[in-house]
């Protein structure tokens, strides 16, 4: 498990420690307050996910389209 605080982390970084916690816990070989402590550690890496997805779909509905439906820019999305 990172010691990386998850807010600090890139998608891709946290989701391959939520797959490492997955995998930790679905081996069943680990003892019950480690379990709970990767439990918390894995919802809060799976919170940060949800949300890093929600902001780069918010992002990717902000594309204009021009008159010619092809991309025209794009409008910036305060996520506040």
């Amino acid at each position: 498990m990172s010691e990386t605080p998850v807010e600090a982390m890139s998608f891709e970084q946290a989701m391959a420690e939520l797959e490492a916690v997955v995998s930790q816990l679905e081996s069943g070989n680990v003892e019950l307050e480690k379990a709970i402590t990767l439990y918390q550690r894995g919802a809060a890496l799976k919170a940060h996910c949800d949300a890093k997805l929600a902001d780069a779909q918010a992002r990717v509905e902000k594309i204009r389209l021009g008159e010619d439906d092809q991309p025209a820019g794009a409008e910036s999305f305060d996520a506040g």
